[in-house]
């Protein structure tokens, strides 16, 4: 995905806007490019930090097991459980965040497409939080498969 479309742009702004109101404040969402181990940047909260144009390469990882392989939630909420993953962590903690969640966004069948980002303050994600950022990303689920195909 070398340049979301306007609609992708506008999907992902109203997820970025609703997750924030639940204490999201730093939102990315990136697509998957399995066959040659990257992830595109498709949005950001934060550009000067992370640029759309931004890429990561994927390690087949604990992260990689979980969040590709398994399509199940990644859930840090402290630094040391993301850190051993994103090699970007000083630059995480350096903007005060300290938890994140990666949600896999998949079709019923088929390949992960891509995941959204949400980092916060240590310990931001509790059970209740994560009840209310996965129903707000199921209400988007439709628009985000279509914004990440």
């Amino acid at each position: 995905m070398p340049h979301p479309t306007p609609q992708a742009l506008e999907t992902f702004a109203a997820l970025h806007k609703a997750c924030a109101a639940f204490g999201t404040r730093l939102f990315t969402v990136t697509v998957m490019d399995e066959a040659n181990l990257i992830t595109h940047r498709a949005y950001t909260s934060h550009p000067v930090e992370y640029p759309v144009s931004g890429t990561k390469p994927v390690t087949r990882d604990g992260w990689y097991d979980q969040c590709i392989a398994e399509r199940q939630v990644f859930v840090a909420n402290t630094t040391p459980e993301f850190a051993r993953y994103f090699f970007d962590h000083a630059l995480i903690t350096s903007l005060g965040l300290g938890s994140c969640i990666n949600v896999p966004i998949f079709p019923a069948s088929g390949a992960v497409l891509g995941t959204v980002n949400l980092l916060a303050e240590e310990h931001h994600f509790t059970s209740e939080r994560l009840a209310d950022y996965a129903s707000l990303i199921t209400r988007h689920h439709a628009a985000l498969l279509d914004a990440m195909s």
